[in-house]
């Protein structure tokens, strides 16, 4: 019989939840545990950060929910990481997702991935990070999917006072004229974030 490592199975869990974090209900549920388990599992894994002072992660609890969280001493490295010029340009991934969540939100990470034709989680965590979109709602129906938007900071960057000075976006065009003007919004949006 296998042993379940269930402090393993939270770390991925609380991973790949993100800045949303867990609740201990959702922990609970997800691991098929009862909450007091779960609790056990949580304050084992808060040792095992505890105990390894060469971990640059740790398990916090805000607001009602676990998440993972990098450590206070770090602060100053992550301050570099955030600061430098290699990480303030976007990909040709996160652009396409900006335009396509400018002119058309709300809008969920599905109906993006359907326009863009692949997927599209690394350029909206990215976006996020960069408060250039952020999450303002949830979709109606099954699911319940997060519903995307821009920010201030998405104005700021472009200079707009609001979406509706946005370019319109012509009816019917030859493919050709569409990926001309991707482009060139592109091209601006880049020299925006550079200078």
């Amino acid at each position: 019989m296998e042993l379940i490592n269930w402090t393993s199975i939270l770390e991925s869990l609380l991973f790949a939840a993100g800045d949303e974090g867990l609740s201990l209900k959702q922990i609970a549920e997800v691991m098929e545990v009862d909450e007091l388990k779960a609790s056990e599992i949580i304050s084992d894994l808060i040792r095992d950060y505890n105990q390894n002072e060469n971990r640059g992660i740790i398990l916090v609890e805000l607001a009602g929910t676990y998440q993972l969280a990098t450590k206070k001493e770090n602060a100053n490295y992550l301050k570099k990481l955030v600061d430098s010029p290699n990480t303030s340009t976007l990909s040709q991934a996160a652009l396409e997702t900006l335009a396509i969540i400018a002119y058309k939100q709300p809008i969920t990470r599905a109906e993006i991935e359907e326009i863009r034709g692949v997927k599209t989680e690394r350029p909206l965590h990215t976006l996020i990070a960069k408060a250039l979109i952020k999450e303002i709602g949830r979709a109606e129906g099954a699911g319940r999917a997060y519903l995307y938007g821009t920010t201030k900071e998405f104005l700021d960057y472009f200079g707009l006072k609001s979406l509706d000075e946005l370019p319109q976006l012509p009816e019917k065009v030859e493919e050709d004229y569409v990926q001309e003007e991707a482009d060139l919004f592109f091209e601006k949006f880049q020299e925006t974030i550079n200078s």
